[in-house]
């Protein structure tokens, strides 16, 4: 542990320069005795460190050292690798800065370690996108992911057009960006629009420009907060109609990995005799005519209550069996 604890040190005073004891202790979480402590380690191990007293000292390397990152693990080697795999970069535009970072740890690495690194960047696979996900329609265009990276790092005001959900219209809005997020192999732009914080999907931002006016961020926010605050928004789903319904152990993982926004709660697995091999979900719908979507596992999911979800969907299971009926008039959907 100390030595680790060292080395993070080391590289934090390679990365940061000066840096307070007291950051350094609440960061690797040990006392500031135990940091000093390590000073000295190092110190006594050649590394040239020293330590500032007043109100703007720290602790601090002599300009000009140096160190590599011999000190890295194997399984930390392999993390690295793997987290390589994960295919940010390439949407960012950063596929050949990867390469190029990854070969100067591959020579930096000790030799007994490289093996490791390579076998977990064959082996470990990371596919970041969502099964069937739909690619974006040809008449519907997206901007460049880049720019808003270019943003995100310049710290500079966005001007968009963007296409909220259920809408045709585009929307121009003004934005300062705090950073982007990749969930489930979507794209997400975290950014405050006239102070408040708001989450745009990349693929429905028609345009985006910089623009040359500095971001105007709420002071002490961090991008990582900002995220948490809009993860929850939207996990918060308005529960203006709550199902409740029995699914069938054969279609249960698939149904559980398409209705897993709409659960709210884990399923519980009935005993009594006549339930066996039944699981019962509850489920929250923002408007009745949604519970249609359990239509899609046939008599696999049966809603138990309320009784005019049960109603909503016998209608719109007639409506299908009238649109095939065997003579083949057909006709359209009620709505």
């Amino acid at each position: 542990m100390k030595s680790d604890r060292l080395l993070a040190i080391l590289l934090l005073l390679q990365t940061r320069g000066r840096v307070p004891a007291g950051e350094l202790a609440e960061r690797l979480e040990v006392s500031r005795r135990t940091v000093y402590r390590d000073i000295e380690s190092l110190s006594a191990a050649g590394v040239p460190v020293y330590a500032e007293r007043g109100r703007h000292g720290g602790i601090a390397l002599l300009p000009g050292f140096r160190t590599d990152v011999t000190g890295m693990t194997t399984d930390e080697a392999r993390a690295l690798f793997i987290l390589a795999a994960q295919g940010a970069h390439t949407a960012l535009g950063l596929d050949d800065a990867l390469g190029s970072a990854l070969r100067k740890v591959m020579a930096a690495l000790p030799a007994p370690h490289r093996p490791a690194a390579e076998q977990a960047g064959r082996r470990i696979l990371v596919d970041p996108d969502r099964w069937m996900a739909r690619p974006p329609s040809d008449d519907a265009p997206v901007a460049d992911l880049g720019t808003l990276h270019t943003a995100v790092f310049a710290d500079l005001r966005l001007r968009i057009r963007y296409r909220h959900s259920g809408e045709t219209r585009l929307r121009t809005y003004t934005v300062d960006p705090y950073g982007l997020v990749m969930k489930a192999g979507i794209w997400y732009l975290i950014a405050d629009r006239r102070g408040k914080p708001q989450l745009f999907r990349a693929d429905r931002i028609a345009a985006a420009a910089v623009t040359d006016v500095p971001v105007r961020r709420r002071a002490g926010v961090e991008p990582a907060e900002v995220w948490q605050l809009l993860r929850r928004d939207v996990e918060r789903r308005p529960d203006g109609v709550r199902v409740r319904a029995r699914i069938h152990q054969d279609r249960l993982d698939l149904a559980l990995r398409i209705l897993g926004p709409a659960l709210t709660g884990p399923p519980v697995t009935a005993d009594e005799p006549p339930a066996a091999g039944w699981t019962t979900v509850e489920l929250a719908y923002p408007v009745l005519r949604a519970v249609r979507q359990l239509l899609q596992f046939g008599d696999f999911v049966e809603v138990l209550d309320p009784p005019e979800a049960r109603r909503v969907l016998a209608d719109a299971a007639a409506d299908v069996s009238a649109l095939y009926a065997a003579d083949g008039t057909g006709r359209g959907p009620s709505g």
